[in-house]
């Protein structure tokens, strides 16, 4: 059957001449040939410009994310500082940042313009053991203490500081922390290798004293006992057993003074250095070196 209507289809015309049915199907695929190509040519402008408003928007948002994320962490701030318990005294402009763990605040005196980073861990331990260190079947002596933690003014921490005392450690004024240093005045029983060691006493109870205006670099372990004279530096990663002079650099597990400060002659001078050199040649580098100050 033929037809002698004339049809438009998506642009394309069919013959007046040509049976419907081949029309339809001569015409429908070059149709559905067009709107592929056309669909395959406008997707990349399509994606383009999605892309461009999506960019749009992100940067539109920025600004606004920014300042609620600055709100955000004054408020925190503030819920942080207004949060703090009672200390031993009323220090002034004390900032320790959230998270944070302070046990027993009233057994700790903290100096002005102190700030201690997230995730620090300050214990005045006052007995052992606590309930969770504690055999449920097997109670123990409790062991008394009365510690004491004493922190200068000015004294800054990055995070993750850890100070446990039994008996006391004193901080003096301006010293800094980096990450992850860890001070204790006692450690963990282990008299017995036939008891676990958490339900042993705690032993080597000793004070530890750092110094005015030491450096202590990031991952120290600072042991009971141990005195640090001011304007030391301890190196990362140094594990102190026992007590280092003033005006040090000491590093190392256990740690040990490489370097000493030449007070006649403002420098650093190599403890190594020092031995090796015979004393006449040792006198002839440190003139040497005042001479090009």
């Amino acid at each position: 059957m033929f037809t002698h209507e004339h049809r438009v289809i998506h642009g394309f015309g069919t013959s007046p001449d040509a049976p419907d049915s081949l029309g339809r199907l001569f015409f429908g695929q070059a149709t559905d040939t067009y709107n592929d190509m056309a669909s395959q040519a406008t997707l990349p402008v399509i994606e383009k410009r999605q892309h461009h408003a999506t960019n749009l928007f992100k940067r539109s948002l920025r600004p606004l994310l920014r300042a609620a994320l600055y709100r955000l962490h004054a408020m925190l701030e503030r819920f942080a500082e207004g949060d703090l318990p009672a200390f031993a005294n009323e220090p002034k402009n004390l900032k320790i940042e959230l998270p944070r763990r302070l046990f027993e605040p009233q057994c700790m005196h903290i100096g002005d313009d102190v700030s201690i980073g997230p995730g620090s861990l300050l214990v005045a331990q006052t007995h052992y053991p606590t309930p969770v260190m504690q055999h449920p079947g097997r109670p123990v002596p409790v062991q008394r203490f009365e510690p004491r933690i004493v922190i200068g003014n000015r004294v800054t921490a990055t995070g993750t500081l850890t100070l446990d005392a039994m008996e006391k450690i004193i901080i003096e004024d301006d010293v800094m922390f980096a990450a992850n240093v860890t001070v204790m005045d006692g450690l963990h029983g282990f008299q017995s290798a036939n008891e676990p060691y958490k339900y042993q006493p705690m032993w080597r109870i000793e004070p530890v004293v750092i110094g005015r205006g030491c450096w202590i670099a990031q991952n120290v372990v600072i042991m009971p006992g141990v005195t640090i004279g001011e304007l030391s530096i301890i190196g990362a990663n140094s594990v102190v057993t026992h007590s280092i002079p003033a005006r040090v650099i000491a590093f190392g597990n256990p740690a040990r003074v490489v370097k000493r400060w030449d007070e006649q002659n403002q420098c650093w001078l190599s403890i190594d250095s020092e031995r090796s050199m015979p004393v006449m040649a040792r006198q002839g580098a440190l003139a040497e070196h005042a001479a090009r100050q």
